[in-house]
Parts: structure tokens; sequence; C-alpha cells
């Protein structure tokens, strides 16, 4: 077992965790800033600018976050998702990196949900049930080959177990009767995600951030260039996925689809993912008995409206794990782009004056706890968890952020 710390508005919180990467702090410390109550600038109010607006609020830091659309109705990738926290789910198509990452996160969530709703009395739900994997029996084979890539990618890390249809429908009785066999991933969780970006937004209002938005800008070091002219501070940190593209070579955006449907008719614990020999579909349960439906994934940059096929694809689906789904009324239909750098995995850039943290693909709530207390490490010192992971780069011999 591995042990490493996090810097938390002004505190160390160690974290226990196994397979921790090694870290090269050399040169990163004129990285640091240390002195509270200096002018930061988050471009980006997203996730991340918005985890990390609150954070450094209240280690009390003056924040002024610009976001070009409306914080209101964010048209971040961050709004659009289900808000799942699945490492193992996602090691199976990724690296063994973000199941750590990802196991750091879970224990981060509920300690910093447990602070907003102590300042804010903002109760986020947040429900760490485990997720539920399954397959029709024509599609077992799925099922038995994520169970093999499972055990590769994760060799003796354990956390889940195979269910038999009555287990299934013990976990799940709304759907036990579809499934003769499915895998219940334990270490798995998923969060309120509309609720907690509202509830970010104000606490930051609250705590006396500068909130700017439908507000275009472009980040330099110690600048922001804004319509109205350029701003100055003591450091710029970019958090604007695939809104930062111009600025960062190589970053894309990947098109995700998803449905939201309403129905009094099934009840789900927790997510549940359909395997499939075309798609991965996941189900994950809201508060007032909404579901979030997704599984496309396209390389493409189309921020346009859902397509007829994904629709089609995503209800039948639908259908099949309970046809009480049929009666389900469809309350929302959104597409948006998830940002993503050419290994698909999260990057920080430090600069003089500017730290950049982009490339959280489909693993935002999965990995922002992990990234949000690297920069803040950055910024207020501290040890810097994952830094070989998170391809932490620095440019000039000089970087001090102030």
């Amino acid at each position: 077992m591995t042990l490493f710390l996090i810097r938390l508005s002004g505190k160390h919180t160690e974290v226990s965790i196994n397979h921790v990467l090694s870290t090269d702090t050399s040169g990163v410390a004129g990285c640091l800033m240390t002195t509270s109550n200096r002018p930061i600038a988050i471009a980006g109010a997203g996730l991340l600018g918005r985890l990390l607006a609150w954070q450094l609020l209240r280690g009390g830091h003056a924040v002024t976050l610009f976001e070009a659309g409306s914080l209101q109705q964010p048209a971040a990738a961050a709004h659009t998702a289900a808000g799942m926290v699945a490492p193992l789910s996602e090691a199976v198509d990724s690296e063994a990196a973000i199941y750590d990452m990802g196991m750091a996160s879970l224990q981060l969530w509920p300690q910093w949900l447990q602070a907003l709703q102590r300042e804010s009395g903002e109760n986020i739900a947040y429900q760490h049930n485990g997720s539920l994997i399954v397959a029709h029996p024509q599609d077992s084979a799925e099922l038995l080959q994520f169970h093999s890539d499972l055990q590769h990618m994760l060799p003796g890390r354990g956390g889940f177990q195979w269910l038999d249809d009555r287990a299934i429908g013990a976990c799940e009785p709304d759907i036990g009767a579809q499934f003769q066999q499915g895998l219940l991933l334990e270490h798995e969780a998923h969060i309120d995600n509309r609720h907690l970006l509202q509830a970010l937004l104000g606490e930051i209002r609250r705590l006396g951030g500068d909130c700017r938005e439908h507000c275009t800008v472009r980040t330099s070091a110690h600048a922001v260039d804004t319509p109205g002219g350029r701003e100055r501070f003591d450091l710029v940190i970019d958090c604007r996925g695939v809104g930062a593209k111009s600025q960062w070579p190589g970053l894309r955006g990947i098109r995700g689809e998803v449905l939201c449907v309403q129905t009094a008719e099934v009840t789900l614990q927790r997510p549940v993912r359909l395997m499939h020999p075309r798609y991965q579909l996941y189900v994950v349960p809201k508060p007032g008995r909404h579901f979030v439906i997704g599984a496309t994934q396209i390389e493409s940059e189309d921020r346009g409206a859902v397509t007829l096929q994904s629709s089609l694809e995503l209800g039948s689906a639908l259908y099949t794990i309970n046809p009480a789904f049929a009666e389900a009324r469809i309350v929302e239909m959104s597409a948006n782009l998830r940002p993503a750098l050419m290994d698909n995995l999260p990057k920080i850039e430090v600069r003089e004056g500017l730290l950049l943290a982009n490339g959280l693909y489909r693993h935002g709530y999965l990995l922002a706890p992990v990234v949000v207390s690297h920069l803040l490490a950055l910024i207020d010192g501290g040890e810097l968890a994952f830094a070989a992971t998170l391809g932490l780069a620095q440019q000039g011999e000089n970087c001090r952020a102030g």
C-alpha cells in the first residue's frame, strides 16, 4: 500500500491507494505560488473550472471565472454527462493509470461533497453502490470478454464478482428477469452532476468569485484577452476543454449522445451497462425517476442534434433491459463533445503564469478530483501525485506562477 498526499484548501489529506505512479518533482517547485489572496483567472466553467474555482476560493484566493456560454445552462460536456465514477469499467478500454486515479477520486468525492453540503447546505445525490454489467444470452461472449479484459488490466485487484440470475434480481429486481448472469463492479459510484454544477456555481458566487458568462477569451501568461480588452492576473488557468482547441495542438472533440427519460415503472439502484457487439449502453438512475442513457462515442466534432439512428439504437437497447421503459417519457436528447488528446489521457502543462489542464475525454467525473488536486498542489504547494500520468510539462527555466 502506497500513501500520497493531496493538498486540499491549505491542508494535506492522506489518501491510500495501490500502484501510485512515481512522481518526479524536480524543477516543479518553481511553479508553486504558495501565497493566498492573489488574483487568479480560470477560463472555462465546466466541471474542472468550477471545482477548481471553489477550492481556490476556499483557500483564500481571489478568483475570476470566465465562461464562453451560459453559467446557468452550461454547454460543457459535464452538463450532458451521466456523472459516473467508474474506475473498473473505464480501465478495460484505457490504462491502469485511469483506474488508479479513479480510485483516488472515489475517496475524494465524498470528502468534497460533505464540505460542499456543510458550507452551502446543498445535498448532492451521490451513490456508491457499484455498477452492474449485463448481457443478453446471445451476447454472453461480450460479457466474458469484458471479464477477461478486466482481469488482464487489473490482475489481482478484485472489486468485481459474478452474479447469477437470482443475485441480479436481488440487486436490481426490475431487470433481474431479463438476464442470466452479470458482473457487479463494487468500486463504482454515480453523482447528480447537474445539481453539483449548480451548487458549485452558487458557492463560488457566495465566496466572492467574479463570474463572467458569455465571455469568449484567449489565455496567455498572466493575462486573459476578453472582448473588452486584456486583463492581468498573477496566474491564469485554462480549463476550457474543446474550447481551447486553437491553443492546444492535438486536442479534438469526441461526440457523445444521450437520452434522458422519466418513468415510475422502473427503479434502479445503480448504473447498469449492457454489453452488445456494437456498443456498450449505460443506464444511470437520477433523482426524480429520471434515467440517463448513452452509448455513442463518435470521432466527430459535430455538435448537432442527436441522430435518428442513435435515438433508435439507444431506445431499442433500453427496451430490452426492461420492456416497461417503452412507456417512459423522453424529456431530453443531447449531444456534446468530450475533449480528448491523442492518447485519450488528461494532461497538465505548466508555463510561467499559465497552467493548462485538458483531455479528460469520457473520464470527467472519474478524474476531475485528482486533476484539480494536482493543480492545487502546483498553486499552493504540496505533493504532486500522478505527475507522470498527467504528462506534467514545464516550459522555461522559471515557471513561478507569481
